[in-house]
């Protein structure tokens, strides 16, 4: 039996920080009081000056496996996360071959089974022909987080715009469909209305191109096929001002149909950052003017937007050159969105209670995972040890990405990642992973 207890700590969950005791017995989380004197063999961490977290959810991310690993792979990846307090991710379909049968989805869950350091679930992908293969799901609905439909253009024959299959998948999906809500048609016009104006485009068109206008059609359809079929549809990555008359703050996240996930890079870049950054920070939706950044911080906090993730996206840096057609969208983010969230903490723009609420409680209260996201007696003990005293930077030699950069290299965080523990097993302390520990599949309450 493996036990053990964080004695002092600052228990950050449900709206309250309270300091407290919290007891560990093997993989779940056995008490919760303001003194436990257990007995026997057990693992004392002394919490004086800490918080106590629960894990981060990353309900997106990119990790290449299979098909792409030259960039990625879930070992790297998750090893990024778990550092990062991240415990547990979602994982998009766009992997080569696409994850578009169930047999190449379970695929992906041997593989996280084998090497993740971190618990896992992946998302059935959705392409204009196979509908009937997506649905599929509805049969293991308790074990696979959801599908996944891009309105916009992604790796390989996944870009749904045929709206047959749009309402076939809306009518009779029994699980959360995510989606990625840009317009086509829109993003092709203004790249050629640009390019006739500025043949060679740069980094700082990007915003233009894939603007507010395409984003917000985009993501009205998918509303609309939501509300006339009764989906549950979660619509990922915000980054419009526009966007945000889209949703409603009325009803707990538990009673929501329709949700909207907002990204660390949407709250924290802006337009003005393409002049230092570059293709560095393209990625899709793009990352767009300063009001944006403003009213997403806002609909974050009266709950018009559910839930905080990243969307890492790691390439290497020679596919993020220009040319501007060249250079790849995404960033590499899994290892620090905590880190992130931490520091707008200690700049005003968050409590420590929402920051915990949007990036666990309400991922797992979104997708209704089974016994994680809270710090509550018999759930699993996934948690994080925060130092919101001891500063640290973002340098190469401490990136575990596979692609070896980031947006972040030289930004001082407030605060450090000092513990995270998964499913009772302490994977990451004093800046070493232990490898010997393998992450779960996620399962869900449907």
């Amino acid at each position: 039996m493996q036990k053990y207890v964080f004695k002092n700590i600052k228990v950050v969950n449900e709206g309250q920080i309270i300091p407290a005791d919290v007891l560990i017995v093997n993989d779940r989380i056995e008490k919760i009081s303001s003194q436990i004197n257990e007995k026997g063999n057990i693992h004392e961490i002394n919490g004086e000056g800490l918080h106590l977290l629960p894990g981060a959810i990353d309900d997106q991310v990119h990790f290449r496996e299979p098909g792409l690993t030259h960039k990625a792979d879930i070992y790297t990846e998750s090893r990024a996360a778990v550092a990062g307090g991240v415990t547990s991710f979602m994982e998009m379909p766009n992997t080569i071959p696409n994850a578009l049968t169930i047999s190449l989805l379970e695929d992906k869950y041997k593989i996280a089974a084998q090497k993740s350091a971190a618990n896992y679930s992946f998302f059935m992908g959705v392409s204009n022909d196979n509908a009937p293969e997506a649905l599929k799901v509805n049969q293991f609905k308790n074990n696979i987080c959801g599908i996944k439909i891009f309105m916009g253009s992604s790796t390989g024959n996944m870009l749904v715009d045929n709206h047959s299959t749009l309402n076939k998948i809306f009518s009779e999906s029994e699980v959360l469909i995510a989606t990625h809500c840009e317009d086509e048609r829109i993003i092709k016009r203004n790249y050629e209305s640009l390019k006739k104006i500025k043949p060679i485009l740069d980094a700082s068109d990007h915003p233009i191109i894939r603007d507010a206008e395409a984003c917000f059609e985009s993501s009205l359809i998918a509303i609309q096929f939501a509300q006339k079929h009764g989906s549950r549809l979660h619509i990922l990555h915000i980054s419009t001002e526009k966007e945000l008359q889209l949703f409603s703050n009325m009803l707990p996240i538990k009673d929501k149909r329709i949700t909207a996930e907002v990204c660390v890079h949407h709250l924290h870049f802006t337009a003005e950052d393409y002049e230092k950054l570059g293709y560095k920070i393209k990625c899709n939706p793009a990352i767009k003017a300063p009001e944006n950044k403003k009213a997403l911080w806002q609909a974050l906090n009266d709950d018009r937007l559910d839930v905080i993730a990243t969307d890492h996206a790691p390439h290497l840096l020679s596919e993020k050159e220009g040319p501007y057609e060249h250079a790849h969208a995404g960033l590499p983010l899994v290892q620090h969105p905590v880190l992130l969230m931490l520091y707008h903490h200690s700049i005003g723009n968050i409590t420590l209670e929402t920051m915990v609420r949007k990036m666990s409680h309400a991922v797992a209260d979104c997708f209704q995972i089974k016994d994680r996201g809270y710090i509550r007696e018999g759930y699993f003990a996934d948690l994080v040890v925060a130092n919101l005293n001891k500063p640290c930077t973002v340098q190469k030699n401490n990136l575990l990405y596979k692609c070896g950069w980031s947006p972040l290299e030289g930004f001082k965080f407030t605060a450090s990642i000092e513990k995270t523990m998964i499913n009772g097993n302490m994977v990451y302390e004093n800046g070493s992973i232990n490898d010997s520990f393998i992450g779960k599949r996620l399962l869900f309450n449907r």
